[in-house]
């Protein structure tokens, strides 16, 4: 029998466990050059591997219960019309790769497939993280979370998400004309040590959302020490909120290829130990990596961010971080390539340059100022430039555009006086302080200082 609705029975764990290691097993499929095995080491760990569903005798329904820690080899696929349902406070492990070069443990949920994966409240979190969680994790022990969706992008919808190969058991394509497309629920869910690079500038990143539609709910969702960007958008209407990017090496939320979504109550801290070859920036936003005018275009919202990075001008201006030896830090807002954006209430700090209009390819600036995009009650820290444009490396100097306000200091916190943003061990540090500008209290991912929603579930150090 084969039905799509959510009210199907679920399978029972000893079910579950037959049906995956019976019929799951693609001897002959490779899969970054892994090959793809179903063998179950012990009967408390199960192992997932190859794509979900493909053979079962009831296919639509998959479970993963609270009570196994759940194993991920390689990089793992749920099929299209599959549905991957998580119970509240399982712990799935991304398993290290055993090859320079391979992807480890990953998680892949295709167009037409969905994940529910609801930990429904702060005490019951769903965690994936690396199999070697209780030892000696490390940022990039996996590969990520992808989900693909039918959602419009202005890339062809042949195309592949960024960092997997051509070699994969099941579609990994993204976008369509579905703007209202459905690819699932992630709430109360962290992803950590997760990022694979197939080649430069070719990640998988700690959260990937590729076309991914409106009718998805991502929400309470923290991304943990990638090895890439924490979050990224490839097209796509998905809303967003209640967001930690902390410590990821690349960028902390980077919207591309016509994403068109709202994201609401965001936090991301930079790692101060480490920083990209690429350059580390709070936001990245392009149309497209050649900034054409292809529709939809880029048009990301923005509101209650609060974006934190190094704690003085020698951190924020190296050029030889680990782990490349060449990395370095960038803008709090990197805005480029013929992205259109709405950005309010926010806080930046602790960047050489704060806000920045790129204008080297693309009419970044032109749609800031002829209105089409709008930034407003934004409170902007640089060690050099608070707002700037930019070309191919030159920075010039902008005013506080009108509804604004900038500073341009030594001590990023100097002005906007959050209680002790350097600070990783509360929530509560990153709120304004008593003798914060009236302003700055209404802005941030903690507007008026109410730090609950990231209490309970989240980890910043």
């Amino acid at each position: 029998m084969k039905t799509k609705s959510f009210g199907l029975a679920l399978l029972s764990v000893a079910a579950l466990t037959a049906a995956i290691f019976s019929s799951c097993k693609k001897e002959n499929r490779m899969n970054d050059g892994r090959a793809v095995s179903a063998s179950q080491v012990i009967p408390s760990s199960a192992v997932l591997s190859g794509v979900l569903g493909t053979g079962h005798a009831v296919r639509d329904t998959i479970l993963l219960t609270s009570g196994i820690e759940w194993h991920l080899s390689g990089l793992v696929y749920v099929d299209s019309s599959d549905v991957l349902i998580i119970q509240p406070g399982t712990r799935i492990l991304g398993d290290v790769s055993p090859t320079a070069g391979v992807a480890g443990g990953g998680l892949i949920v295709t167009k037409n497939a969905k994940i529910l994966a609801d930990g429904q409240s702060a005490t019951t979190p769903i965690v994936f993280t690396s199999e070697r969680w209780n030892t000696t994790p490390a940022s990039g022990d996996w590969s990520g979370v992808v989900l693909l969706g039918n959602a419009p992008t202005n890339v062809p919808t042949t195309t592949r998400v960024e960092g997997v190969t051509d070699l994969t058991p099941a579609d990994a394509t993204f976008g369509g004309s579905n703007a209202a497309d459905n690819s699932g629920i992630l709430r109360y869910v962290r992803i950590e040590y997760a990022g694979f690079a197939l080649s430069l500038n070719n990640e998988l990143n700690g959260l990937t959302l590729a076309g991914v539609g409106n009718g998805t709910t991502i929400d309470y969702v923290e991304v943990f020490k990638a090895n890439d960007d924490a979050f990224e958008w490839f097209g796509g209407t998905v809303n967003a909120s209640h967001l930690l990017a902390i410590d990821a090496l690349d960028d902390m939320f980077d919207t591309d290829n016509g994403y068109s979504g709202t994201i609401s109550y965001a936090l991301g801290l930079s790692d101060t130990t480490r920083a990209d070859q690429s350059q580390s920036n709070g936001f990245e936003s392009d149309n497209n990596a050649t900034g054409t005018t292809a529709t939809p275009v880029t048009h990301a919202k923005y509101n209650n961010i609060t974006i934190v990075g190094l704690p003085n001008a020698a951190k924020a201006s190296i050029t030889n971080g680990a782990p490349s030896g060449t990395g370095k830090y960038g803008r709090a807002a990197h805005l480029r390539r013929n992205a259109e954006f709405e950005i309010k209430n926010a806080i930046f700090l602790g960047f050489n340059n704060g806000v920045v209009f790129d204008t080297n390819l693309g009419s970044t600036y032109t749609k800031f100022t002829s209105g089409i995009s709008t930034a407003s009650g934004n409170y902007v820290h640089g060690f050099v430039n608070a707002y700037a444009t930019e070309n191919g490396g030159i920075f010039t100097n902008l005013a506080a555009p009108t509804g604004n306000t900038g500073y341009i200091a030594a001590n990023p916190n100097g002005s906007i006086l959050l209680a002790s943003p350097f600070n990783r061990s509360s929530a509560a540090n990153f709120v304004p302080g008593a003798l914060a500008p009236a302003g700055v209290k209404a802005s941030g991912a903690f507007p008026t200082g109410n730090t609950t929603w990231a209490n309970g579930w989240s980890k910043f150090n």
